[in-house]
């Protein structure tokens, strides 16, 4: 989405100069009632839903929150430490706190970039978990010449590192898969499998991934089947390595309804069916005049 005055790498970049970003299906129950919320907006409270705020940044945060908690929202993605408080006005949580310093393309995936980033989850993880708040975003970087074994080996160890501190303070580091053809050329962590080595080579719980089904559809596609798995295929389910997921459609990254080659419907309830308990951000661009419209619709098209 290069032409738009506002990106998610923009957005992100903006957000890493404040502080970070979280998410948390585990607490809500302490704070709000996702059920209650839900049937208020006569949503019938099987997924947790939240969106993404870079998508709709000419809208003040303030109003966004009110809108979205009108529509049985209980979280907003990629926000940082700073928003919490306006958070909390509005009884949400963030289901995916930004903020990692070096964002998409420098990542985990360079030794030289281990120091800051442990520093960040060092400062950031205790506050998120003060907030009762668990997600705190981060990426594998661009590959830059390097081999998908090299970059495993190198961000498993920076992994280890950030997963000592979540453990210390309860909450979790989740890596997003992205495209690699489209938005975001040279990125590592850009298919499922690479992803889910990564978890398994680091060996903890609080290191999981953030499954962007924009995204890995325009890479891999067979999202349904990736998630659940298929014994019969000798398919292993990515669903225990999933701690997010994010939603766009395809092509174009709008709308998630009948304009792209996607049915959600059938896609949320896959992941209902793996006893999911987390969030789901709505992370598309509106294409329409009315912004809210369209996040409300997406809501309500992922609402199984």
């Amino acid at each position: 989405m290069q032409s738009r005055s506002i990106t998610r790498r923009s957005a992100i970049r903006k957000v890493a100069g404040g502080a970070a970003a979280v998410s948390a299906a585990a607490s809500l129950s302490n704070r709000l009632s996702a059920a209650d919320a839900a049937t208020g907006a006569g949503l019938k409270g099987r997924i947790n839903h939240s969106v993404c705020k870079w998508c709709y940044g000419s809208i003040p945060l303030d109003e966004f929150c009110q809108a979205a908690r009108a529509m049985g929202l209980t979280s907003i993605d990629l926000l940082g430490v700073d928003d919490f408080p306006t958070l909390k006005k509005y009884d949400l949580v963030c289901a995916m706190v930004s903020g990692v310093p070096g964002g998409i393309t420098s990542g985990l995936n360079r030794v030289e970039n281990h120091d800051k980033i442990v520093a960040f989850y060092e400062e950031t993880a205790p506050k998120v978990a003060a907030a009762g708040f668990q997600n705190i975003i981060c990426f594998s970087g661009n590959r830059k010449g390097m081999s998908d074994e090299e970059g495993l080996e190198v961000c498993a160890k920076g992994l280890k590192r950030v997963a000592a501190v979540c453990e210390k303070h309860g909450v979790v580091a989740v890596m997003e898969l992205l495209n690699s053809k489209v938005d975001h050329a040279d990125y590592m962590c850009d298919h499922t499998a690479w992803g889910v080595e990564l978890c398994k080579r680091v060996g903890s719980e609080r290191f999981k991934l953030l499954y962007d089904i924009y995204h890995m559809q325009i890479m891999e596609g067979d999202v349904i089947r990736t998630i659940k798995g298929d014994k019969g295929k000798g398919i292993e389910a990515a669903a225990p390595y999933i701690a997010h997921y994010h939603t766009g459609g395809v092509p174009g990254r709008n709308e998630i309804d009948e304009t792209q080659e996607l049915y959600y419907p059938a896609i949320m309830k896959a992941i209902v069916d793996t006893g999911y308990k987390g969030f789901v951000a709505q992370e598309f661009v509106p294409a329409r005049k009315d912004k809210l419209a369209s996040l409300k619709q997406g809501v309500h098209i992922c609402d199984v």
